[in-house]
C-alpha cells in the first residue's frame, strides 16, 4: 500500500523521455509533464516533416526540455536518438513511446514491403529498440514507468486500409503486458494508453470530414477526443503516487466508442 502523502507537483525531480511529442497527443503530454515540474526529453519527429518549432513556444526552459529530431523508423537514428538521451539523463523515470503513424490508407491487395517495413519499423520495432535500449537507466530509477501510446484499432482491426497499422497497434499491446511481466521485479511498470478517434493532424490526414463527423454522432459521448482528453490519462499511469499498482493494462481513452 502506498502511504505516502500525495503531492500535487507530480514530477518534479522526474526525468521523462516523449517520443512523437512534436504535435497532437505527444505535444499535450509532454506539456503536462513540463507543467508539473518535470524535466522533459522530448522527441519532435522526423525534422523535414516535423511542423513543431512552435510546438511549446516561448516556456521552454533549456534547463527543463530538450528537444531532439530522429527519424524512428530507421534503426540507426533511433540508436542516436537513445544515445542523446543517455547524453541528457543518468536515469529515466518515464518513458513515453507515443511516435507512430499509418502512412496512408493502403489496401490488402495494394500492400508493398516497403510500406509494411516503414509501418512496422516506425509502430513495432522502434518501440521495442528505444524501450531495450534504456532499461538501464529506468532501471536507475527508484519507480519507473513506461507508458506505451497503441490505438483503438488494435482490438477493432480498424477501418479499410489501416491493416497494417492495426496490426502494428496490437503488437504494442501485446508488448505492453508481455514487458509489464519481465519487469515487475524491477519495480518498472508498463501500461499503455488507446486512443479512440481523437480531433488531431493524424485522423484529419487519413479521414475525411465526412467520415470524422460520422464518427462523432456514432460515440456515446458525442464528439471526437482531444489530445487533453488522453494527456492527463498519461500523466495518471506515469506516476507512482496515482497508480503505483497498475501494471500491464491497456486504458482506453475512447468517449465509449470501444465498451470491454
Amino acid at each position: 500500500m502506498n502511504d505516502r502523502p500525495f503531492s500535487p507537483n507530480l514530477f518534479t525531480g522526474k526525468n521523462i523521455v516523449i517520443t512523437g511529442a512534436g504535435r497532437g497527443i505527444g505535444a499535450e503530454i509532454a506539456k503536462q509533464f513540463l507543467a508539473h515540474g518535470a524535466s522533459v526529453f522530448a522527441h519532435l519527429g522526423v525534422r523535414e516533416d516535423a511542423n513543431s518549432a512552435h510546438v511549446f513556444g516561448d516556456s521552454i526552459d533549456p534547463e527543463n526540455c530538450k528537444t531532439a529530431y530522429a527519424d524512428l523508423s530507421n534503426e540507426s537514428e533511433t540508436t542516436k536518438l537513445a544515445s542523446k538521451i543517455a547524453e541528457r539523463f543518468s536515469n529515466i523515470d518515464v518513458l513515453v513511446n507515443n511516435a507512430g503513424t499509418m502512412f496512408g490508407r493502403v489496401l490488402s491487395d495494394e500492400m508493398s514491403g516497403k510500406h509494411y517495413d516503414r509501418v512496422m519499423n516506425l509502430n513495432a520495432r522502434s518501440v521495442v529498440l528505444l524501450t531495450t535500449t534504456l532499461l538501464p537507466l529506468l532501471k536507475g530509477s527508484a519507480a519507473a514507468s513506461i507508458i506505451n501510446t497503441t490505438s483503438i484499432s488494435a482490438t477493432t482491426g480498424g477501418s479499410p486500409g489501416s491493416s497494417i497499422y492495426s496490426a502494428s497497434k496490437a503488437f504494442v499491446s501485446t508488448y505492453t503486458r508481455s514487458l509489464a511481466r519481465e519487469l515487475a521485479p524491477h519495480k518498472i511498470r508498463v501500461n499503455a494508453l488507446s486512443p479512440g478517434t481523437i480531433d488531431t493532424d493524424f485522423h484529419k490526414r487519413y479521414s475525411s470530414k465526412e467520415k470524422l463527423a460520422a464518427t462523432a454522432a456514432s460515440i456515446p459521448l458525442q464528439r471526437l477526443g482531444t489530445p487533453q482528453d488522453c494527456a492527463p490519462a498519461c500523466l495518471f499511469l506515469a506516476s507512482d503516487e496515482l497508480s503505483g499498482y497498475i501494471t500491464g493494462q491497456v486504458l482506453e481513452i475512447n468517449g465509449g466508442q470501444l465498451m470491454g
